[in-house]
């Protein structure tokens, strides 16, 4: 028996395309739309403007730091001296500048030595990119400004952590709010935080001496609860001095006659700074706070509740969704982390032995955008890694997806190849698999399998195994299975 057509046609793919318009697997891109921020708040282009003033500083020494050639990683005394005559400011200003400039994103060290960062290369052009940054360093202000010496650690970590708390309230109340009520704030949130550590352990209560007088306890805590109060409130004026100094918001004096001046206040009331100052955020963090808001709404409305998942568990929770509620999910676990801590889980997901993680790592990173980019840079020289960063890598610098793929080798895109052919096999179903050699950039199964054989990918023996056993055509089986025997054993 012969076959009606020549056998070789069997060995060859349903269309010869090159490597840049091979076909890939159609992702909708879309997106839910932008929520609008609140009714007043600046075009992004004023509020970068608004970022860019308040950042000068941090700019010039980024821009010293880059004109010496391999700056020194740490700011020494010699290395600000040098910054403090060339820029014409004051040492201080310089240190504080430098810190600036790196929780920004404008410099980076590396090896030991500083380098202009990505950031300040888009300064000037990319609205994005600043108001970016300018996030990056409201949300590291206790770093930008740090607390005094003198105060105990743990009441400062309470103050950063109910910092927040107290940004949502300027932000939802629209307008100044006085000094008292954050105080008040500041001190609920704190003790609901002390509760949730049960820092005052029971059996302190009951092995408390009969001796003691009532009196004197009653002294004693009242003491204490007048030193913590102290305490906060000193601390309250560092974090908004400190978020004063990022152009977060502004504290002025409360008018004579505003609505919370109480009638009669007498010199008790005088004595009281806090009763007399109010706090309101500035154009810049009041948009800043809203989007970290409408993050935690986002965060909330995850559709397939992954969001304290692991990015490994996270991925695999999101591998039956379209793409569509698939970002969406991305979406909501990335707002529920650090956005730092987030690219580092899910690069670990994509290193793993399963390749459909690592094809929806990438996916997730997309949705991450410019702040993975470092991260993505830093695996390029990985291979199992490296054809994905380099699409990721291409699309980000402004690529079509569909061209995405010239930045690939003929090796690289074989490799691609053969790693999504794994996730299929182990994931899909056979007709998928099937269907994927129409992505392949070789013309024909032979040209096909003498890459795939060279390009050494670790499942290609599977690969090739699950790809025979799917493939109706017995003529291509039969060599795919030649092919895969032939890995195996080591042959030509």
């Amino acid at each position: 028996m012969t076959s009606r057509t020549p056998r070789d046609s069997r060995l060859r793919l349903v269309r010869n395309r090159p490597m840049a318009t091979a076909r890939r697997p159609a992702v909708n891109r879309g997106s839910r739309p932008a929520p609008r921020p609140p009714e007043g708040t600046p075009p992004p282009s004023e509020l970068a403007r608004q970022a860019r003033a308040g950042l000068t500083g941090a700019v010039a020494i980024a821009h010293w730091a880059a004109a010496e050639h391999g700056a020194p990683g740490a700011l020494s005394d010699e290395a600000a001296a040098r910054a403090t005559e060339a820029l014409g400011v004051s040492e201080r200003e310089v240190r504080t500048d430098w810190d600036r400039a790196r929780l920004i994103g404008l410099i980076e060290h590396h090896a030991g030595t500083t380098r202009p960062g990505w950031r300040l290369q888009a300064w000037d052009r990319d609205d994005s990119a600043v108001l970016r940054g300018w996030v990056a360093l409201l949300d590291a202000w206790s770093l930008a400004c740090p607390a005094p010496e003198t105060a105990e650690p743990t009441a400062v970590a309470e103050v950063v952590e109910a910092v927040p708390q107290l940004l949502s309230l300027l932000q939802l109340s629209a307008g100044p709010v006085p000094i008292s009520t954050l105080l008040d704030m500041l001190r609920q949130r704190v003790a609901e935080l002390r509760t949730e550590r049960c820092e005052v352990p029971q059996e302190v209560t009951e092995d408390r001496e009969p001796a003691e007088g009532a009196g004197g306890t009653a002294s004693a805590d009242d003491a204490k609860d007048a030193e913590d109060a102290a305490t906060l409130e000193g601390l309250l004026d560092w974090a908004l001095d400190a978020l004063s100094s990022v152009g977060a918001l502004t504290v002025r004096e409360e008018p004579e006659d505003g609505p919370e001046a109480p009638e009669g206040a007498g010199s008790a009331a005088d004595d009281d700074k806090g009763d007399r100052r109010e706090a309101e955020l500035t154009a810049l963090g009041n948009w800043a706070v809203w989007v970290k808001l409408e993050q935690i709404c986002v965060a909330a409305q995850s559709p397939a509740g992954n969001i304290e998942q692991h990015a490994a568990d996270m991925l695999r929770g999101c591998a039956g969704l379209t793409p569509g509620p698939a970002r969406a999910e991305y979406r909501a676990w990335l707002a529920a982390r650090p956005v730092g801590s987030a690219v580092v889980e899910l690069i670990d997901a994509a290193r793993g032995d399963d390749a459909l993680l690592r094809g929806l790592a990438f996916e997730a990173l997309r949705v991450v955008g410019a702040p993975a980019e470092p991260n993505v840079r830093a695996v390029v020289d990985e291979s199992c890694l490296r054809p994905y960063a380099l699409l990721w890598l291409a699309e980000h610098e402004g690529a079509d997806p569909d061209e995405a793929l010239d930045a690939l080798t003929r090796e690289e895109a074989t490799w691609l190849w053969v790693d999504t052919a794994a996730a299929i096999s182990d994931h899909g179903e056979s007709p998928l698999l099937v269907r994927h050699l129409e992505s392949a950039v070789q013309g024909t199964v032979p040209a096909l399998l003498a890459e795939v054989r060279a390009v050494g990918h670790p499942r290609t023996v599977q690969v090739l195994v699950a790809l025979a056993a799917a493939h109706p055509d017995p003529a291509l089986a039969k060599a795919v299975r030649r092919a895969a025997f032939q890995v195996h054993t080591g042959g030509a």
